[in-house]
């Protein structure tokens, strides 16, 4: 497969993917399996749980794996480009334009775009768990894991949810079918993987040690590298360690802060590209386009790096006998994940009162009918939430 198809691909998703780290899995999987079949349901699920292992922006994480095996580095560095560039564009221009975005229809626009990750989640989470739950034994381990992270909330629960279920799996899901990870081979091996795990940590120990360098983008690259490689989760997790590396140290004002979470939301594509508003915000000469860049590429960087380092280890795991079992497990598990993400946040944080359940059950009903664009789940959640808000329905 050439790059520049996988380029195409991702641009659709990285300007019309709205909703977040958790909507973004449920718009891939529609993209890459359910329309394009450039992976199995199995294969799709493999790669989210390992992206769901590893630190760093789960959904580009993803979404680089899936550029990696199908189109080698080429193909990887097409869908981050594509992925990405949309939403660090447009959050680069929210450092000047954001004051004028204010108002009812604004807000209502807002809001519509979380009904758009509700309808969006739901679906993937429908699909998902036709193909990954066929029997009892996969169902209970997704309704397990479920519970668990609704009981618990944190990344460190959604890991231990994850081994839990693969370790379940290994016990009793002796149906499971054996694993054929051919679609996943990397072009580069094993020793290649080894090696660029070693940058990683060479990065992670060595960068602190120039922070202090008379260059203060040393400071900022050290900033954001740490912000990628220590977070679990993704997305709105990464949030309060970017507050604490930007905001503690005085680089950018609290309020401007939130007001790049705000926009972050409003916008389609990863949200890690806060990094681009915020690295547009610093002072002096580290901010402006050169500050955007350099915290976009810094904070994606390790995630990648590990990602990109374990991949071919991951394919050699997968060939035992006893990974079938294992990842029946772990893939029921991530079903049970997304099922919880469904509900909260996603769910509470949209639904405010019976005109958005509504709204929503409205377009999840033409999308799982008609299958039709996500743009036109866009257009209908925003204009009908726009609607509502004028006319003060609900």
């Amino acid at each position: 497969m050439s790059p520049i198809a996988v380029f195409r691909a991702f641009l659709k998703l990285g300007l019309t993917s709205f909703g977040g780290p958790i909507a973004h899995i449920g718009y891939f999987r529609t993209e890459f399996v359910a329309k394009r079949r450039w992976l199995s349901d199995e294969d799709f699920a493999q790669l989210l749980a390992l992206c769901q292992f590893l630190p760093g922006p789960a959904s580009s994480q993803l979404g680089f794996a899936i550029g990696l095996v199908k189109a080698g580095w080429l193909g990887a560095l097409s869908a981050f480009v594509a992925f990405t560039l949309p939403s660090a564009l447009l959050l680069f221009a929210f450092a000047t334009l954001l004051p004028q975005l204010s108002g009812v229809i604004a807000d209502a626009a807002l809001h519509g775009l979380k009904l758009v990750a509700l309808v969006v989640v739901a679906h993937g989470v429908v699909g998902m768990w036709r193909q990954l739950c066929p029997d009892l034994m996969r169902a209970a381990i997704a309704v397990v894991a479920a519970g668990l992270i609704l009981l618990t909330q944190g990344a460190l629960f959604q890991l231990a949810a994850i081994a839990v279920g693969g370790f379940a799996g290994w016990i009793f899901c002796r149906a499971a079918r054996p694993l054929d990870g051919s679609s996943l081979i990397t072009r580069h091996g094993v020793s290649s993987g080894y090696a660029l795990l070693a940058v990683f940590f060479v990065l992670l120990i060595g960068l602190p040690l120039f922070s202090g360098a008379a260059n203060p983008l040393f400071s900022v690259v050290d900033a954001f590298y740490r912000a990628g490689a220590l977070v679990f989760g993704g997305g709105h997790v990464v949030l309060p360690l970017l507050e604490e590396t930007v905001v503690a140290p005085g680089w950018v004002g609290r309020d401007d802060f939130l007001a790049g979470y705000g926009a972050a939301q409003a916008v389609p594509g990863p949200m890690f590209t806060l990094a681009s508003y915020l690295g547009a915000l610093l002072p002096g000469e580290t901010g402006g386009l050169l500050g955007s860049v350099i915290a976009t590429l810094a904070i994606f960087l390790p995630g990648f790096l590990l990602l990109a380092g374990i991949l071919p280890v991951w394919n050699r795991v997968s060939s035992l006998p006893v990974a079938a079992r294992t990842i029946a497990g772990v893939n029921a598990a991530v079903v049970g994940l997304l099922f919880a993400a469904l509900y909260d946040p996603v769910f509470t944080s949209a639904v405010r009162g019976w005109v958005d359940i509504v709204i929503a059950a409205t377009g999840f009903g033409v999308y799982l009918r008609w299958n039709l664009s996500a743009l036109w789940i866009v257009a209908w959640c925003i204009s009908a939430s726009v609607a509502a808000a004028l006319t003060g329905v609900g």
